[in-house]
C-alpha cells in the first residue's frame, strides 16, 4: 500500500457517528502504516496498533449494528452477515498468521492490504447502502448460520474424500476465472419452481493430482478417464452436501453438464447465487456455488441453451467432446498475451473485448478490489486499468499491486477520460507502463498494446 488512506469526501456517508467513527479506524490504520515502517523496537509497537484496531472496529460494528436497527435497515441482517464474517473468519485468520510468522514484515503487509481493501470497500458498498445511496451486492446470500455448516462441511469434505487441508478464500466468490478450469453443473428439483442448481469450479491441476493420482494417471493432462472420475466424484460430493440441505425423497437429478467459463460466467451472472464460496486446497482453487433462489423468493429458469445435457447414452462423447474444447481452448490462449481490463463502465468493457478478444485471452471485471482478485487467480501480461472508479480508484488499485511482491512486477497501463494537463500529470507521475485515453480511436488503442508487446519482446 502507499504512505497513508487519504480520507475523501466519497467516503462520507451522511451519518455523523458512522462517519467519524470510519475516519477513526483510517487513523488507525495509518499510523500501523508509519509503525511497521520503523526499527525492530517498533513491533511492540505494531502488535499493540493491530490489537487497538480490532477492538476499535468490533466496537464500531457493534455501534453501527444498533443504528442499522433503530432506522429499521432492511438490509440489516446481511450487513451484519458481512461484519460477522469480517469479525470471525477475516481477522482471526490475519492475526493467526501474524502470530505463526512472529509478526513478520510481510504478514503485516498482508494484514494491513487486507485490513485497508475491506474498510474501503465495505464503506462505499455495504456502508453507503445504509443510506440507500447504493444496493447491497449480497443480499440474497441464505443466513450466516446455513453458511457457516456449508463451509463446515465442505471442508470436511475435502479432507475426507480428497485428504486436503483446505482454507476459505471468499464466502463472495464472484465467478472470476482462475487457472484452467472445469465447471460441473448439477440440477436437483423436487418441482419446476424448487430447483437447486449447484455448480463446482474445479481448477484442472487439482483433478490431476488428487483423481489423477489415485487412477495412476500419469500425464499432467485431462483424461476422459480422469474427467469422467471426476464427475462421479462430483457426484457423490454434492450427494453428501444434498442429503444435509435437501430432503432425499423429494429432489433429484433434473440436468448434468459441463460448462465452458463462458457459460459458467452468463449463468453466474443471470442469477445471483445462494451460497458462492472459494477454497485454496493446496493443490489447486476449488469453488462450490449453489442458486436456489425459491429459498427467498418465488421461482427460477434453471434450464440452458445451447448446452448438452450428459445422460448415461452421451457421457463418454460428451465428456470427450468437452476436453477436446477446452484443451484446443487452451492450445489458443497459450498463445496469446493476457490481458486483464478494469472498468466500471460495461460499455467500455464490451469495447475492450471486441476489440482486443481475438488476438489476447481477455479477462474482465468492474471494479479496483475486484482487479486484485483476478490478478492473484490468473496472473495476466498486462493490466489496463481505468484510472477514475468508485469504492477503489486506479491509483488505490496499482498502490496495493506494487504492494504485493509477486505482484509488483505486473505491468499497468491507466485507461482515462481525462485529457486536461493536471489529470494526465497525476496519472504519468504513478510510473504506469503506460495511459490510453479513452478518446483514442479504437485501432490506436489497439496499436499502443501491440507496439508494447513488440518493444517489450525485444
Amino acid at each position: 500500500m502507499g504512505n497513508q488512506l487519504v480520507w475523501q469526501d466519497r467516503f462520507n456517508i451522511g451519518v455523523d457517528v458512522i462517519d467519524k467513527e470510519h475516519k477513526k479506524l483510517f487513523s488507525i490504520l495509518n499510523k500501523l502504516f508509519a509503525s511497521k515502517r520503523q526499527d525492530e523496537k517498533s513491533r511492540w509497537a505494531c502488535q499493540e496498533g493491530i490489537k487497538y484496531f480490532r477492538e476499535h472496529a468490533m466496537k464500531h460494528f457493534a455501534e453501527e449494528e444498533v443504528y442499522m436497527a433503530s432506522i429499521s435497515y432492511s438490509g440489516f441482517e446481511t450487513h451484519r452477515l458481512v461484519h460477522d464474517n469480517f469479525r470471525k473468519n477475516t481477522l482471526p485468520s490475519l492475526e493467526k498468521e501474524l502470530n505463526q510468522s512472529n509478526y513478520s514484515e510481510e504478514a503485516i503487509d498482508h494484514f494491513l492490504g487486507v485490513c485497508a481493501g475491506w474498510l474501503i470497500g465495505h464503506t462505499l458498498t455495504e456502508d453507503r447502502a445504509i443510506t440507500g445511496r447504493v444496493e447491497s451486492r449480497w443480499r440474497e446470500l441464505l443466513p450466516e448460520e446455513e453458511q457457516a455448516e456449508m463451509r463446515r462441511m465442505i471442508l470436511q469434505l475435502l479432507e475426507d474424500m480428497f485428504q486436503l487441508k483446505a482454507r476459505l478464500v471468499s464466502e463472495c466468490y464472484g465467478g472470476e476465472q482462475f487457472g484452467k478450469g472445469i465447471y460441473y453443473r448439477l440440477v436437483y428439483g423436487a418441482s419446476k419452481e424448487e430447483q437447486w442448481e449447484i455448480m463446482l469450479v474445479f481448477e484442472e491441476k487439482l483433478l490431476i493430482q488428487t483423481i489423477g493420482s489415485m487412477l495412476g494417471a500419469e500425464s499432467e493432462e485431462m483424461s476422459v478417464l480422469v474427467m469422467n472420475a471426476a464427475r462421479y466424484t462430483a457426484r457423490q460430493f454434492i450427494e453428501r452436501i444434498r442429503e444435509q440441505f435437501l430432503p432425499s425423497d423429494l429432489y433429484e437429478i433434473k440436468e448434468e453438464n459441463l460448462l465452458s467459463h463462458e457459460q459458467f460466467e452468463k449463468r453466474f451472472m443471470r442469477e445471483k447465487p445462494q451460497f458462492s464460496l472459494l477454497f485454496d486446497t493446496g493443490k489447486g482453487y476449488f469453488a462450490f456455488c449453489a442458486i436456489a433462489p425459491h429459498l427467498i423468493q418465488d421461482g427460477m429458469g434453471a434450464s440452458l441453451t445451447n448446452v448438452a445435457s450428459i445422460h448415461a447414452g452421451n457421457a463418454m462423447s460428451e465428456v470427450e467432446k468437452y476436453l477436446d474444447r477446452n484443451s484446443e481452448k487452451q492450445r489458443q490462449i497459450s498463445r496469446k498475451k493476457k490481458l486483464l481490463v478494469v472498468d466500471d463502465s460495461e460499455l467500455m468493457l464490451q469495447a475492450m473485448r471486441e476489440l482486443l478478444g481475438e488476438d489476447y485471452e481477455i479477462s474482465e471485471t468492474n471494479s479496483g478490489l475486484g482487479a486484485i482478485r483476478c490478478i492473484t487467480l490468473n496472473r495476466p501480461d498486462l493490466v489496463l486499468l481505468d484510472y477514475e472508479m468508485p469504492v477503489c480508484d486506479g491509483r488505490q488499485v496499482l498502490e496495493m499491486i506494487r504492494s504485493e511482491k509477486e505482484l509488483a512486477d505486473i505491468p499497468v497501463m491507466f485507461l482515462t477520460g481525462r485529457v486536461d494537463k493536471e489529470s494526465v500529470s497525476k496519472v504519468i507521475s504513478l510510473k504506469p507502463a503506460g495511459y490510453l485515453l479513452k478518446s483514442l480511436p479504437p485501432e490506436k488503442i489497439r496499436k499502443e498494446i501491440d507496439d508494447y508487446f513488440k518493444k517489450k519482446s525485444r
